[in-house]
C-alpha cells in the first residue's frame, strides 16, 4: 500500500502554469496592474490628504499646547491619536481591498487550472494530486513520483 501511494504522488508545478496560462494570466497581470494603479492614485490622494490635515492639526497643537488648559490639551491629543489610528485603518482596509481584488481576478485563472488538474488525475487513473505551489509538502520523493506538469500544460492548451 505505501509503495502504491508513493508512486501515486503526482507533482504539479502550479507557478508554472498560472505562469504560462494565456491569455487570461496576461489579461489579469494587464488588469490587476491598472487595477493598482487607479487605486493607488485615489487612496494616494486621499492618504495625502488625511496626513496634511493630521499635520495642520499637529503643528497647531504643537504651537498652542503650552498654553491650553490640561484638559483642553488632553482632548486634542487623543484627536489626533484618533486621527492616526484611522490613517492606519485606512491603511489596511485599502490592502485588503487590493488583495480582494486580487483574488477575484484571480479566481477564474485556478479554477480552469484545477480544472485541468482534474482532468488530467482522471486521464491518468491518479489517487493523489498535490499542488506543490500551493500546499506545502514536508517531504516528497520526487524519484518515486511523476511530475504532470506536461499534461497538464497540454490540457490548457499551454505548448
Amino acid at each position: 500500500m505505501k509503495r502504491i501511494l508513493s508512486c501515486c504522488l503526482i507533482l504539479i508545478l502550479l507557478a508554472v502554469c498560472v505562469l504560462a496560462l494565456r491569455p487570461q494570466s496576461e489579461y489579469v497581470r494587464t488588469s490587476d496592474a491598472a487595477l493598482d494603479r487607479a487605486l493607488n492614485k485615489q487612496l494616494g490622494q486621499d492618504l495625502q490628504r488625511s496626513q496634511e490635515e493630521f499635520s495642520k492639526k499637529y503643528q497647531e497643537f504643537m504651537q498652542q499646547k503650552d498654553s491650553l488648559p490640561a484638559v483642553i490639551a488632553e482632548r486634542r491629543q487623543k484627536e489626533l491619536e484618533d486621527m492616526m489610528q484611522r490613517q492606519e485603518q485606512f491603511q489596511a482596509k485599502a490592502q485588503q481591498d487590493m488583495e480582494k481584488a486580487n483574488n477575484d481576478l484571480m479566481a477564474p485563472v485556478y479554477k480552469k487550472l484545477d480544472d485541468a488538474i482534474k482532468a488530467v488525475g482522471a486521464a491518468e487513473g491518479v489517487i493523489y494530486i498535490f499542488d506543490m505551489a500551493r500546499t506545502p509538502i514536508p517531504y516528497v520523493n520526487e524519484a518515486q513520483s511523476i511530475n504532470l506538469t506536461p499534461k497538464v500544460k497540454t490540457q490548457l492548451g499551454i505548448k
